[in-house]
């Protein structure tokens, strides 16, 4: 097998290439499985990860990670890819690991929009937001698109002189471009800043900029808070295979306790709701996100934060459609939008507004972030201008940050100590599911061939079997089911076969008030059933609850009781 390193970004034809040698070296931990194709017709891999040893991965608990809906987004792929090479080869060294995979499931798309990045990673790149499909028009509209002018590889900006132009270069850093005082009359040595692109249609006196000719975004295309509105949503809910292929999948999978979805950049974890503050979740939810939340923060150094509050584009007009949205909202589980990488953090920047630094911000704050790139990056993150001569403009220059694999995502050198925390923290949330098990089983003798059966099950996850608060007002999954099965020439005499039990409490919502609070057996259920056989007939007893897993325990009456 190829080993896998985390100083590239891979193209779709390696990753699956990767898949499919991870399946066949663990057989017995790793399957995976196309659940859809794409626009243009690649196949969407799912990894499912989990022992089979220990019972089928529907059976089980299960965490879902995707990421690289955006095309340029890269990163995110390395991050789920990093984190099946840590599961598959830290099985039988990492006690942690070894118990995840025993009693959990993982299901991982590394990425879900490969159109999009064989674009952004191709070697004459094309930068789009997300599907390569042209919405909502089929023709590219006069006007500036980004293109690789030269034909370097790289994106970068354009400056034209322009003596009305808005930018001039910084008096002791001239690769800085600063703004043009309010009061300073035209004629100087000023510039106008343009992304490296070409002009459509171009009259010899305007440049405006043309209306992007792939105005998709797949994360506006999931079935909660969908609106045409967006000019970027799609014709309806879905209505993209790459969305449409994961909705799918995470409805057939009602075993999905919680999600991560990776995104770039800013380095955060955004949590739900987009349409409105913490003071609209459920109590006990707003304090269960706030605990992973702070969890995460110490594992990634990647605050936790609202997306309304703290992250929203307009706050006037909330985004929708968007999948950790959906998740929680309409199935009740805690997903996570996290941003990979921060420049400005890595630079030492600090108490900045996430997005409204990109409308305005201390000068100083670029010449922190040039510093950086010289003393980190050796300089190669921003990139000298230099002349070219442009098809329609005649001379300009390009440069500026190679914002691809500064901003957009981690430089190479850097990858893995940015994603390697990441997988820990999906790894960890994994963990404080809610788990069923078996505690007791009781057969008592009552005379004859009748026998009274208990089974005890209890929750031993963190969060209980309902997940959340959202997942009861949703009915978004069902209650705890203990069944019996009588084995051939046995009948049940008495209690339903099937006995619905509600939902088991987890520990997350213990210790409130501290030495004053009580500690009730809410995370336990009890079957009864009597039943008639003779010695020997099989007892098969069921505890089932999607997302806590599906146990059982097989009796023999006449013997000792046994789980």
């Amino acid at each position: 097998m190829n080993e896998i390193r985390f100083d590239s970004y891979y193209k779709y034809d390696e990753i699956t290439s990767f898949i499919q040698q991870w399946a066949e070296k663990y057989p017995q931990l790793c399957q995976y499985e196309s659940i859809g194709e794409s626009y243009e017709g690649r196949d969407i891999w799912l990894v499912t990860i989990t022992n089979q040893a220990t019972g089928g991965h529907s059976d089980k608990p299960a965490f879902w990670v995707d990421g690289n809906i955006h095309a340029t987004e890269v990163a995110p792929s390395s991050a789920a890819l990093y984190l099946i090479n840590m599961l598959l080869t830290g099985y039988e060294e990492d006690e942690r690991i070894r118990y995840a995979l025993d009693s959990r499931t993982f299901y991982i798309v590394p990425r879900v929009n490969p159109d999009g990045a064989e674009w952004a990673l191709a070697d004459k790149p094309k930068f789009i937001r997300s599907s390569t499909k042209p919405y909502p028009r089929d023709k590219q509209q006069p006007g500036l698109y980004e293109e690789d002018v030269d034909g370097d590889g790289r994106i970068l900006q354009m400056r034209v002189k322009d003596p009305n132009g808005d930018w001039k270069k910084h008096p002791d850093e001239p690769r800085l471009m600063i703004k043009r005082g309010a009061d300073e009359p035209p004629g100087g040595d000023f510039y106008r800043l343009l992304p490296e692109g070409v002009i459509e249609e171009y009259d010899g006196l305007t440049i405006p900029m043309a209306p992007s000719l792939y105005g998709l975004d797949l994360n506006r295309q999931f079935p909660l808070n969908w609106s045409l509105e967006l000019v970027s949503s799609g014709d309806f809910p879905a209505s993209e295979p790459e969305p449409r292929a994961v909705v799918t999948a995470v409805v057939a999978r009602p075993n999905i306790t919680g999600a991560i979805t990776f995104h770039t950049f800013c380095g955060v974890h955004l949590r739900p709701l987009t349409t409105g503050p913490d003071s609209d979740l459920p109590l006990q939810d707003m304090r269960t996100y706030k605990k992973l939340g702070k969890v995460a923060e110490e594992m990634t150094g990647y605050p936790a934060i609202s997306v309304f509050q703290d992250f929203a584009y307009n706050p006037k007009q909330p985004i929708g459609g968007t999948f950790d949205d959906w998740m929680y909202e309409h199935l009740g589980v805690y997903a996570w939008t996290t941003e990979i990488w921060s420049i400005r953090r890595q630079a030492g920047l600090k108490d900045y507004k996430y997005i409204e630094w990109f409308g305005e911000h201390p000068t100083e704050d670029d010449e922190v972030l040039l510093k950086w790139n010289d003393d980190v990056l050796e300089g190669k993150g921003f990139v000298p201008w230099y002349e070219v001569e442009h098809p329609q403009l005649g001379t300009v220059e390009l440069g500026g940050w190679d914002v691809m694999t500064t901003w957009r995502n981690p430089p190479l050198a850097l990858l893995e100590a940015e994603i390697g925390p990441l997988a820990e923290f999906a790894l960890y949330q994994a963990l404080v599911s809610p788990k069923l098990e078996i505690f007791k089983v009781e057969v008592t003798a009552q005379g004859g061939d009748i026998y009274r059966i208990r089974l005890g099950v209890e929750n031993s996850g963190w969060l209980p079997t309902n997940v959340s608060e959202m997942a009861l007002k949703a009915k978004a999954t069902r209650a705890l089911e203990l069944s019996v099965e009588v084995g051939e020439g046995g009948e049940l005499v008495s209690g339903k076969r099937v006995q619905e039990k509600g939902h088991l409490a987890g520990r997350d919502g213990l210790g409130a008030f501290g030495i004053w609070t009580s500690n009730p057996t809410t995370n336990r259920a009890v079957g009864e059933w009597v039943v008639k056989g003779a010695e020997g007939t099989e007892i098969v007893l069921t505890a089932d609850q999607p997302r806590g897993g599906r146990v059982q325990a097989t009796v023999i009456l006449g013997e000792d009781s046994g789980e």
